[in-house]
């Protein structure tokens, strides 16, 4: 299945309200999904005999704070969630994206939600607990939704571009 084809069958399934958009002039096409319906959206994936994406192989968290006046073509602050998917049967793979604002409610240091695929596919655990940790994004319904590389009183999100390094930590000089 191409990634047009993909795209296709998922407009068909849910609509263009949750479908929202589809990049295709790009070297990994990808597919950009409401926010509230990803999971929906996955356990789909999963189960229509047609796509069979029965693996993830990667889940990660982006920061697009643009802090270079000089790119050509500057995006509104957010941060996304990117799912690359692929099946072992039909060996075929579908990127997906999901777009949240920097900030719940535009409160600075109240991070984004995006409902948890870890009960679709297991792995996505450890992927979504990076995200959470590193970029400062909440995934609900999550089973275990804590730090897995920083230690658990660290203060911030290490990955998000505004993000000031402590000079100290537990007494220890970091710069």
């Amino acid at each position: 299945m191409t990634p047009a084809e993909l795209h296709q069958t998922l407009v068909d399934q849910f609509g263009s309200t949750v479908i929202l958009g589809f990049q295709s002039e790009t070297k990994d096409p990808w597919i950009e999904v409401a926010p509230a319906s990803i999971h929906e959206v996955c356990v789909f994936l999963r189960d229509d005999p047609r796509t069979e994406f029965d693996t993830i192989n990667d889940l990660c968290g982006v920061d697009c704070l643009e802090t270079d006046a000089k790119k050509k073509d500057p995006v509104d602050p957010h941060v996304e969630v990117v799912y690359h998917l692929y099946s072992y049967t039909h060996k075929h793979w579908g990127k997906l994206k999901v777009k949240l604002p920097r900030w719940q409610n535009d409160q600075v240091g109240k991070i984004p939600c995006v409902p948890s695929v870890a009960d679709v596919w297991s792995v996505a655990d450890w992927h979504e607990r990076e995200a959470y940790d590193l970029v400062g994004i909440e995934f609900t319904c999550h089973p275990n939704l804590k730090r897995i590389l920083c230690p658990e009183d660290w203060v911030g999100h290490a990955l998000r571009k505004d993000y000031e390094f402590p000079l100290e930590y537990h007494g220890v000089r970091g710069r």
